[in-house]
């Protein structure tokens, strides 16, 4: 797999190797640090020519500049340095790992002028260089093979590699480092949620799920794995009921970090974990179906929370439970029309097999609620397309029926920019999931896909402050950005931790 970088911090000095990165501000302005790395002036007289002037994120370059011992010198744009914040210096080291090429030993000059210098932009940074970095190839055996180049000397190239070494050169580096090991534990969260969603649906199917979340298991999270068996005896027929097609055994996961007070209820989070959605017999066209190994973007971001609370010991007591199923066709498959009844006693008129997340989360979430009595859930699910037609694909849909609580998720899609918008709720839809033959039907009409379901999820919360996030277009397959090349975006992780971290831990 592709190597991942190394980060260390220290104090401002002169590279003497490598490639090293400085900053310029608007109009081309440099630091003084950053202008002690080039004493002729090699950059400044290099930006005309490449028509640099500090715009943000915009690069020039100087390769071995006369005066140095390095390899080259790169400046990248940061714009207004009075415009820079968190999210600015995140997409700035994403900026710096697209740069990077094949260079193994690079020093980063943190220092622009009028920079007011702290911790924090030192670490955000970090771990914007470790989002862009990532790369899903593990099936790859094949790497940057030339034409006639033998076996054994791509063997001896592929073990001479070695992740890129990078030095955050920075005003105060303890500082830095202090507050980078909570942001690289919220980038080791999208990490593991973008390996999930990225992985083929033959290599991890509801099982090889479950057993990934018992990893967490070595970072204090409780982990618990409830079989088919124990579902049955729960009464979850809605979640049963989409799995019974499939040879492969459905699977509820149930973790918990238990990081505040005893007497505290949790906060829920609660996924959806489709592995793979054929659609069932409403079956998916053939175009695009293979995208449906990403359908468990909901588990995935829910998994990659809890490792992120976990790693940086979070003040908060947080539980995670993820349906994992896997919608098949086979003689066993669930038929439309077929009714079932979910754990909560409601009976459901199942009319489309491919509207089968909703299914799955019903009983998910009456499950959570029921046993752990939260102070609010949320749930994630990749769960209409309806939604990206409604919002495209850079803001996820938000359903709430608490407005405090859907408050404060927007605010913390704003601040860490994987973006929210609130849409409606209300009887007029509520009624379009009635049902003549059950207690509702899991489809209503022909328009408002995403607010129909949910409505048909608000059913299975009583007066619980929920919020339902349909990150169906934001998941995967989404577009790239500063601090994502990859198909699966992880979406969802930073988001949650912000929101437990700005108004539910202490």
């Amino acid at each position: 797999m592709t190597l991942r970088p190394s980060i260390s911090f220290a104090k401002f000095a002169v590279p003497k190797k490598g490639s090293v990165f400085v900053f310029a501000a608007d109009g081309g302005g440099l630091g003084e640090a950053a202008k002690a790395c080039d004493p002729v002036g090699a950059l400044a007289r290099a930006f005309p020519v490449a028509d640099f002037s500090g715009k943000f994120a915009s690069s020039a370059e100087v390769l071995a500049p006369e005066g140095t011992s390095v390899d080259r010198l790169v400046a990248v744009g940061a714009g207004k340095v009075s415009a820079l914040d968190d999210n600015a210096w995140l997409k700035l080291g994403g900026a710096v790992a697209a740069s990077l090429r094949k260079a193994t030993e690079v020093a980063v000059i943190l220092d622009l002028p009028e920079l007011q210098p702290d911790g924090r932009q030192a670490a955000s940074l970090a771990a914007g260089i470790l989002l862009r970095s990532y790369a899903f190839d593990k099936y790859k055996t094949r790497k940057d093979k030339e034409d006639g180049q033998s076996d054994a000397k791509d063997a001896r190239k592929a073990e001479a590699a070695k992740p890129a070494r990078i030095t955050i050169h920075c005003a105060d580096p303890a500082a830095a480092k202090k507050a980078f090991a909570g942001e690289e534990a919220v980038v080791d969260g999208v990490l593991l949620a973008r390996d999930l969603v990225n992985e083929p649906a033959n290599a991890l199917g509801p099982v090889e799920f479950a057993e990934r979340v018992k990893a967490l298991e070595e970072l204090g999270v409780e982990v618990e794995i409830l079989t088919e068996k124990e579902m049955k005896k729960l009464g979850m027929g809605s979640l049963l009921g989409v799995a019974q097609g499939s040879p492969r055994g459905a699977r509820l996961a149930v973790m918990r970090w238990n990081g505040g007070k005893a007497k505290d209820a949790p906060l829920a989070f609660v996924g959806k974990g489709v592995t793979f959605d054929t659609g069932g017999n409403s079956m998916k066209p053939a175009s695009g179906m293979e995208d449906m190994k990403g359908d468990m973007g909901g588990a995935a971001a829910v998994t990659g929370l809890m490792h992120a609370l976990a790693t940086r010991k979070a003040k908060a007591n947080v539980v995670g439970v993820i349906g994992l199923v896997e919608n098949a066709v086979d003689g066993h498959a669930q038929r439309p029309g077929d009714i079932v009844t979910s754990m909560s006693g409601q009976t459901i008129e199942v009319l489309n097999t491919d509207a089968e997340g909703r299914l799955v989360l019903a009983d998910a979430l009456w499950y959570t609620n029921d046993r752990f009595k939260p102070k609010l859930m949320i749930n994630l699910a990749t769960l209409t397309g309806a939604i990206m037609v409604a919002l495209g694909q850079h803001y996820a849909g938000l359903f709430s029926n608490n407005d405090e609580l859907a408050g404060r998720l927007f605010g913390a899609g704003q601040a860490s920019q994987e973006r929210l918008w609130r849409m409606p709720l209300g009887p007029e839809y509520d009624k379009l999931i009635d049902s003549k033959n059950a207690d509702m039907k899991n489809i209503g009409g022909r328009y408002g896909g995403a607010i129909i379901a949910a409505q048909f999820l608000q059913r299975f919360v009583k007066d619980t402050p929920w919020a339902h996030l349909d990150i169906a277009g934001t998941a995967m397959g989404a577009p790239s950005s500063e601090v994502n090349q990859s198909w699966g975006s992880g979406f969802g992780v930073r988001l949650l931790d912000r929101l437990v971290r700005d108004h539910y831990e202490g």
